[in-house]
């Protein structure tokens, strides 16, 4: 959300399944101009024809607000301070995923559903803008009542100890993803 002279896309929110072809993702571009900051450029793969306009915040409010709200966590409930942690520890450890050819897609956690989150995987990696098959693993895992850096620390331990697709379960991917070996599921896996 830092604006600097040098304009960059912002991924402002996702949601479902994790695929931003399917349920969609809004990103913008932000860079300052002097003494404002301009978001410009919406995109979602899941809608192309939107079309927002370009909004203008003051620069020195505009940085206030985004220091304040990249401190101020009183807003998230505790799975999702385990998503979060979890995730920011799994993509600091880039090179987990590569010897079983995924990459990580998100970590996504819903007021909803307080007990338990969701991580989403991509295999093959590299292929989201392909037409090679590929399929998404995702895996839900509980949450308990200890403090949410200790619960992504043991998740993190846990899920690079060995091949993430052996206790994963396949929840979608390309029409033609049996071809990589791995059966389609039944039902969908978050509805059950």
């Amino acid at each position: 959300m830092r604006a600097t002279a040098t304009p960059h896309e912002v991924r402002l929110a996702w949601s479902g399944c994790g695929v931003e072809e399917c349920c969609g993702a809004l990103y913008m571009t932000v860079t300052r101009h002097g003494d404002h900051v301009v978001w410009t450029g919406w995109r979602d793969l899941a809608n192309q024809d939107i079309d927002l306009p370009e909004l203008r915040f003051t620069a020195g409010q505009y940085e206030a607000e985004v220091l304040r709200a990249g401190e101020d966590r009183g807003w998230e409930w505790p799975a999702g301070a385990v998503a979060r942690q979890l995730e920011a520890g799994l993509r600091g450890h880039g090179d987990w995923l590569f010897r079983w050819d995924c990459e990580l897609e998100g970590i996504w956690s819903s007021r909803k559903e307080p007990d338990r989150i969701h991580v989403v995987l991509r295999h093959p990696r590299n292929r989201a803008d392909t037409d090679l098959p590929w399929l998404q693993f995702g895996m839900t895992l509980p949450i308990s009542a200890d403090a949410p850096s200790v619960q992504a620390g043991r998740l993190e331990a846990r899920l690079t100890a060995g091949d993430p697709r052996a206790t994963a379960e396949v929840w979608g991917g390309s029409h033609d993803a049996e071809q990589l070996g791995y059966p389609w599921p039944p039902d969908d896996p978050l509805v059950m």
